[in-house]
């Protein structure tokens, strides 16, 4: 059924989360402000002003809301591909794969669903992650409130460019080698295993952030420009202020983090994903 997998979806985005919050909250830090020197300096200041509650800082909004955001990427994942490829999930995991075009243009779908859907959701998890000695938001409606009063509207979808030429491109990149991965793993005719799911989602997050980390990196500048951070005009502005300042490097801010994040994260959540959608289909039986 189609909203079985915006159900599975849901609830592996949130053990996805638990698992790699506190890395993001060290790689928002580094990517958009200059104070820190690299990953154990930042790891150090962060946690002698805050405490271990400072990697967690802004991780209760996402908590409620990554449903949202990994329903979304799942669900819309799934059935587009079923729709292009005119068959269902069953059919393909009995020796009928989609083709490698299906995949890739179901996975950029789901990134643009996901940035209509969720770029204010990103917007606020930046600025509640990205606050260190002075807090300037109480929590998650606090933040929200005080956008909405000093930015508009518009404020909360600060960045949302940068957000979409993240996301589009790159769940193409993110489903594809999974999909490739995965089938590798997997003899024909039986369903893939647990060491087959966990490498190809752990491999197909460090692939695509590899490809998303520059864009991410200006996507969470504009973010905080309007939050009494650095402004910028647009992402051009952005891209160019960085380089002059700071050199081709700054693109590269987080990648290490966003790595050793990445395949622990996208293993978890690929995995429970999968495990979900055979129960559910089992049951359906």
């Amino acid at each position: 059924m189609p909203f079985l997998e915006f159900i599975a979806g849901s609830v592996s985005g949130a053990l996805g989360l638990a698992v790699g919050h506190p890395l993001d909250t060290v790689k928002v830090r580094l990517q958009a402000q200059s104070m820190y020197k690299g990953i154990f300096h930042c790891v150090a200041k962060t946690y002698s002003h805050e405490g271990l509650h400072g990697f967690f800082k802004g991780m209760a909004f996402p908590v409620l809301t990554t449903g949202i955001t990994n329903s979304v990427v799942f669900g819309s994942y799934s059935n587009a591909l079923d729709y292009l490829s005119q068959s269902r999930r069953s059919d393909r995991s009995q020796g009928t794969p989609a083709s490698m075009t299906h995949v890739f243009t179901a996975g950029c779908f789901s990134g643009l669903m996901q940035v209509l859907v969720c770029a204010p959701i990103d917007l606020v998890k930046v600025r509640l992650q990205s606050q260190a000695t002075v807090v300037r938001y109480r929590g998650p409606f606090h933040c929200v409130a005080v956008i909405l009063k000093e930015e508009g509207p518009r404020g909360l979808f600060r960045g949302a460019l940068a957000l979409a030429l993240r996301d589009v491109p790159c769940y193409g990149l993110y489903f594809l080698p999974y999909e490739v991965i995965r089938k590798a793993l997997t003899e024909d005719g039986k369903q893939p295993g647990t060491f087959a799911i966990l490498m190809a989602g752990g491999i197909a997050g460090v692939v695509t952030w590899a490809f998303a980390n520059p864009m991410d990196v200006v996507k969470a500048r504009l973010q905080l420009s309007g939050a009494g951070g650095r402004e910028y005009r647009g992402v051009l502005h952005c891209m160019r202020v960085s380089v002059r300042e700071e050199g081709l490097r700054v693109f590269f801010k987080g990648l290490l983090l966003n790595s050793l994040r990445a395949f622990p994260v996208n293993a978890v959540t690929f995995l429970s994903y999968e495990s979900l959608m055979r129960l559910f289909y089992q049951q359906e039986r």
